[in-house]
């Protein structure tokens, strides 16, 4: 609560006013006895402190008023400490009541008998008066007690207005800026606000904005064109309208960067993948290490690498890697899977589309992966199921660091580094008219080929060991290791889905092993079945091992071509095999 302190000139002239009025001296004193104000013989004397043993203390005890006609006989002032000093002639003190305390006394003191006469001539009616006066000081101090308060929350809100890593703008109804904080110019790099600025020469939507948020409806994460100097600024804005008895008197403008809030994004659903390394990539051949020298050495650059190899060698792994190893680590890692979206939707999500660009378009638009990946890498998995109409729109988006959102009028600049990857034949697609010779060319600047799993078979061991102790720690199992039986047999399986089917086969024997070494019984039926074949035709294991390997791929493969692919060998090799089996 504010003190009688706090308002010494209003207390003092309102004392002076009394005065002038009734012709005696007048005292306020605050409710630990001190003088806040005086007239007369009291004016030099403010800040003293009045005797304990006064009464003023027995006003301030009790909250009521009360009047000494005679110091001589009156009981009160035979207490008071300072008796033998007093001149006084006559007292009338009223309190001064806030919220049912006492915070202080008016005293009326007369030194003679003609103002003592004055004093006592009708004191109702003079009591009245002094209670009017109190109340007027009580007035002024719940004022000043609310100017504090409000004071306070301004300085709260411009501790908060100034906190916020977003820009802030107040308009007043006219549109005019009443004031911003300095994340704004922080965050736009311009100059351009100003207080007393036009807001609709900054941003020319601003008039439309205004139409739309006089009802008081609030806009959220709407995006918006700054104009100045003939460059255009992409912000996202939240626009709330500031209204009072249902008339709106201004706004407030919550703003970033189009860039900055798509950072936000990436931040929150996880894009950035910077835990990855190249150390994350299991093992050891001289196969796989060659790839990943080459990896490490295009992941300094900006160009685009092209990684192909079959599905389950880790080629996002790799894209992963190279992403965390670049110049661009701190910035967002995005990928998408050209395969897994179907056609009609791809395009809007790669590269984004804007309010009503077609039925069922979210309000205000959507951001594409390429402005999601802005500053940082895109990955392009199965890149080579990209239809031809949007590879032709990627070509163009390669070449001039701009998209074309779906229904958008203005092209918007990009810097992403593109990862694309394959498990197809891209040469063998360009040749059937499948895929783009240019957009080929513009991919393939830095190329990586990861070696299928079983062109690398000494990384098996080791992957097998890996893959364990991690279905261990997701399972909650503690399995030792593996029967020397299961190394050899998985050690010379072809793995036609790489190091993927290699991690579910384990994950699999790692949820039906009960003893602490996984036995050829617990892996999935196809093992087992290769065991049996084997014991029957102990001359021939090999032998058998491929015959079921080739049946498998041609069973699992569209043409005998995919076939011979996902085996490792060539056509030619796979046709003088199935004539040996007497495969049909």
């Amino acid at each position: 609560m504010a003190k009688l302190a706090e308002i010494t000139r209003d207390v003092q002239h309102i004392a002076e006013a009394i005065a002038s009025v009734m012709g005696v001296d007048v005292t306020i004193v605050d409710n630990h006895l001190y003088r806040v104000a005086g007239t007369g013989q009291y004016f030099t004397s403010t800040w003293e402190q009045v005797d304990s043993s006064s009464v003023f203390q027995r006003v301030i005890e009790k909250g009521k008023g009360y009047m000494v006609r005679d110091p001589a006989t009156d009981p009160l002032c035979r207490e008071c400490g300072v008796r033998s000093k007093c001149k006084e002639f006559g007292e009338v003190c009223t309190p001064i009541n806030v919220n049912n305390k006492t915070i202080g006394v008016i005293g009326l003191i007369a030194f003679n008998e003609e103002q003592r006469a004055r004093l006592f001539s009708n004191p109702e009616n003079l009591m009245a008066f002094l209670e009017r006066m109190a109340d007027l000081i009580a007035a002024k101090l719940l004022e000043k007690e609310k100017t504090n308060h409000l004071l306070m929350l301004t300085k709260q809100m411009e501790a908060v207005f100034e906190s916020l890593d977003v820009g802030i703008i107040a308009i007043d109804e006219k549109g005019y800026i009443l004031q911003y904080n300095h994340a704004l110019q922080e965050t736009m790099d311009l100059k351009i606000f100003k207080i007393g600025a036009k807001m609709q020469e900054i941003l020319p939507a601003f008039e439309l904005i205004n139409q739309e948020v006089s009802s008081g409806k609030v806009i959220k994460n709407h995006e918006y064109v700054i104009s100045h100097n003939g460059k255009k600024i992409r912000i996202i804005a939240t626009v709330n309208p500031v209204m009072i008895e249902g008339k709106m008197t201004g706004t407030i403008f919550i703003i970033k960067k189009v860039e900055q809030a798509l950072r936000d994004v990436n931040d929150v659903i996880g894009y950035n993948f910077n835990n990855t390394s190249f150390n994350t990539i299991i093992g050891g051949s001289n196969a796989l290490n060659d790839v990943k020298e080459k990896a490490l050495k295009a992941s300094l650059s900006s160009s685009t690498v092209l990684i192909q190899g079959e599905s389950g060698t880790g080629k996002e792994l790799f894209a992963r890697a190279i992403h965390s190893f670049s110049p661009r680590k701190d910035k967002p890692f995005v990928a998408i899977n050209c395969a897994a979206i179907p056609e009609q939707l791809l395009e809007s999500e790669l590269f984004g589309y804007e309010q009503g660009a077609f039925s069922g378009a979210a309000r205000g638009g959507k951001a594409g992966k390429f402005e999601l990946a802005h500053e940082g890498t895109l990955f392009l998995d199965e890149i080579g199921d990209m239809p031809l109409h949007l590879q032709s729109k990627l070509l163009r988006v390669l070449q001039e660091r701009k998209v074309d959102r779906v229904g958008g009028r203005e092209p918007i600049p990009i810097d992403v580094r593109i990862i694309a990857a394959t498990n197809k034949d891209l040469e063998e697609k360009v040749s059937l008219g499948e895929f783009r010779e240019d957009l080929y060319f513009r991919l393939n600047v830095i190329p990586l080929f990861i070696p299928p799993l079983r062109e690398r078979k000494e990384d098996i061991p080791i992957l097998m060991d890996f893959l364990l102790e991690k279905c261990n720690q997701k399972l909650g199992k503690k399995i030792k290791g593996f029967e020397k039986e299961v190394v050899e047999l998985l050690g010379n399986y072809q793995w036609k889905g790489n190091v993927r089917e290699l991690e579910n086969t384990i994950e699999y024997a790692v949820n039906m092993e009960t003893k602490e070494w996984i036995s050829i019984n617990n892996l999935p039926q196809k093992f087992r079945k290769v065991k049996v074949n084997t014991e029957e035709n102990k001359g021939s294991t090999i032998q058998k091992i491929e015959e079921m390997a080739i049946r498998e791929a041609l069973a699992n493969a569209k043409s005998r071509e995919e076939a011979a692919k996902s085996l490792g060998i060539s056509r030619a090799t796979l046709f003088r095999k199935i004539k040996a089996y007497g495969i049909k």
